[in-house]
């Protein structure tokens, strides 16, 4: 994959001293190490951050740097490709966001092989690559949300219904259980995540915290799973039959078939995915005036400005109020003066 030292081996200072850091080291890490760059500290990193950063690598970082030594690597020279890059059949060009990671991913490699005494300098410092976003995502409104639900076949409707009114992600929806699920308090506990079906932790540890769960939206949940042919507390809350249980749907493939076309029913030409929901679950709480912690605690980001974390302190009963806030103004198709959060 990634290789630093044609002869392979354990890193030694030695290298630097002789001058050798120059022979033929490609960016990177030798082939024991790769699965850690690739992870960034697997310890510290999602599956899903894991997935994006070996994506990242094996479509734009190695195809054009995976020869070059590492003390040939130029600043400049990593800027000008990153403003060069674009997706081959569209020529559409990469977002900031897009570009800035794989700037950052680039830049972890370079920590790693300072660490480890294979080169003594990360040019990737001096590389500017802003991450602000050239446009803002699309949003849905409330009649946008309650006209797709009315085209979607079960289980992708209560899937999105529980997306729309929790702003879970794509992950810790299809992770949950039954035994995750709190009818009797309406809660929603928040334990494990699923990406490309390997099972692993949230995102972060805020990801954790417990999520309220409206008792419309309960209802919904609860006559799923008496359709479901897998009720038990240890089943899947969307398990595939086609898994026999085993495993729960594949997200995407019931985006594309089921989705796709109901958000042509429904007349809306938004780029919509997962996320969408999510995102219009925050836009959607600050839009309706909830407090900015309450908000963040209802998405579960780890950090919101240091001042609103200092000065302000969400409980239950506010988190609850503010959810059931939002669920009675997509259901009742209110208008709102919507503003990216």
């Amino acid at each position: 994959m990634l290789r630093l030292d044609g002869r392979g081996g354990r890193p030694r200072s030695s290298l630097l001293a002789s001058g050798h850091a120059r022979y033929p080291i490609a960016i990177g890490i030798p082939h024991e190490a790769a699965g850690k760059i690739s992870q960034v500290d697997e310890d510290r990193k999602s599956y899903s951050t894991q997935v994006t950063y070996e994506g990242y690598l094996k479509k734009w970082i190695l195809p054009r740097w995976r020869a070059c030594r590492l003390t040939d690597v130029k600043a400049t020279e990593v800027e000008k490709w990153l403003k060069s890059l674009c997706f081959p059949k569209t020529g559409v060009p990469l977002a900031r966001g897009s570009r800035a990671k794989i700037r950052n991913i680039m830049s972890a490699i370079y920590s790693h092989a300072i660490r480890w005494e294979w080169t003594e300098k990360n040019p990737i410092t001096s590389v500017r690559q802003s991450s602000k976003r050239q446009k803002a995502p699309d949003v849905l409104t409330p009649e946008e949300i309650m006209a797709f639900l009315k085209e979607l076949p079960d289980p992708l409707r209560t899937m999105i219904e529980l997306d729309a009114f929790t702003g879970l992600r794509r992950g810790e929806l299809i992770g949950l259980r039954w035994q995750d699920v709190d009818f009797e308090n309406l809660i929603l506990h928040i334990r494990r995540s699923v990406v490309a079906m390997v099972e692993g932790a949230p995102k972060t540890e805020a990801s954790l915290k417990d999520v309220p769960l409206d008792a419309q939206t309960a209802e919904s949940l609860w006559a799923w799973r008496h359709l479901s042919p897998y009720a038990s507390p240890s089943d899947w809350v969307f398990a595939s039959p086609h898994m026999k249980g085993r495993q729960p749907y594949w997200p995407g493939t019931l985006w594309r078939y089921y989705g796709k076309p109901a958000l042509q029913r429904a007349k809306i030409t938004k780029q919509v995915s997962y996320h969408t929901f999510r995102h219009t679950f925050g836009t959607l709480l600050n839009a309706n005036g909830e407090n900015p912690k309450v908000v963040q605690e209802l998405l579960r980001h780890a950090s919101l400005k240091v001042t609103t974390d200092v000065y302000m302190q969400a409980v239950g009963p506010q988190k609850r109020e503010a959810q059931s806030n939002l669920v009675k103004l997509v259901r009742r198709g209110a208008v709102l003066e919507i503003k990216p959060a």
